[in-house]
């Protein structure tokens, strides 16, 4: 088990007597990263949350809590409409994680030079980047990769900072034990993964305001069925996303086309094998119930029984 304060001396000697911006998103990831930045850098460091559009319900509350709960001076940025017309027309998912990546890049680099005014110069960013988002980014066999992640691949190649990325040698598993030494709250340790694009790599297809507020309420109402019935406590992830295909529907007497949600829900050690959770008819008959009478313009939901490998646990 890596030492949290080898990890803390690294930082402390990389950024020497710089500052640096952390990008918090919330997830476990970042948070450690953040959590540990904090002890090398002091008020050398500054925490920006950007929220992108593509958070979960109620989830931007959520990281400014918790990052209060625990005395982080958040700096919150709100970006989404830019990302929201950056992803405008794109429907490829490697685009849509290189276009957040990029405009991810530039929104902290605008942020930075705003803080110069005050603090003077920041020339590193800190990232929650863990082993397996490198090795999805890298090609596979000769073809290309997974995915890019957008902290990753999706990354411009020429940036006003230098990275800094102290999680990178490890694992999902490893980054919460390290973050219980280091006192991270449990609401934050227990989260599961969360694709740094968000949902707009959970919705198949362009990703437009109105999907998204479907994709958003119909991953709500999973998440708490899931905690309901205790699931969560067994599960390595669990959410919907919008697939993409239309699909015939009856409503209201008449019969109409509307969008096919799929719920994904998984059971795995460290992610590099996934498989699909055993959930109960009776209970997956409850999620469809609910997400079909409360979300508007869905005619259909489907339960992804796919293993990973062959399949991956993001549809995108």
């Amino acid at each position: 088990m890596v030492k949290a304060e080898d990890l803390i001396a690294a930082i402390r000697e990389e950024v020497g007597d710089g500052q640096a911006l952390v990008a918090l998103s919330g997830g476990v990831d970042s948070f450690v990263a953040a959590t540990l930045a904090g002890k090398a850098l002091g008020g050398r460091l500054h925490p920006v949350l950007v929220d992108h559009g593509f958070l979960r319900e109620g989830e931007r509350e959520e990281v400014e809590a918790a990052a209060k709960a625990v005395g982080m001076d958040l700096l919150t940025v709100d970006a989404s409409a830019r990302f929201l017309e950056a992803l405008k027309g794109v429907t490829d998912p490697e685009e849509k994680r290189r276009r957040i990546g990029h405009l991810f890049i530039q929104v902290f680099e605008e942020t930075a030079r705003e803080l110069e005014a005050i603090h003077g110069p920041i020339g590193y960013l800190v990232q929650g980047t863990i082993l397996p988002d490198v090795a999805e980014s890298r090609p596979q066999g000769g073809g290309g990769p997974v995915k890019s992640h957008h902290n990753v691949g999706g990354l411009p190649e020429a940036m006003a900072f230098r990275l800094v990325e102290p999680l990178r040698q490890l694992d999902k598993p490893e980054v919460r034990e390290l973050g219980k030494t280091l006192g991270v709250p449990e609401t934050i340790l227990t989260r599961q993964p969360f694709p740094g694009p968000g949902l707009a790599v959970r919705v198949v297809g362009e990703v437009t305001a109105e999907r998204l507020a479907m994709v958003r309420r119909a991953d709500a109402i999973v998440r708490r069925e899931m905690e309901k019935a205790g699931w969560h406590q067994t599960l390595w992830q669990y959410f919907a996303l919008l697939t993409g295909s239309p699909s015939v529907g009856y409503r209201d007497g008449r019969r109409v086309y509307g969008e096919v949600v799929a719920v994904r829900a998984v059971v795995a050690e460290r992610a590099e094998r996934a498989a699909p959770a055993p959930l109960p008819p009776e209970f997956l008959a409850v999620l469809a119930e609910r997400i079909l009478a409360e979300v508007p313009g869905l005619s259909r939901v489907v339960y992804d029984i796919s293993p990973k490998p062959p399949a991956t646990i993001e549809w995108e």
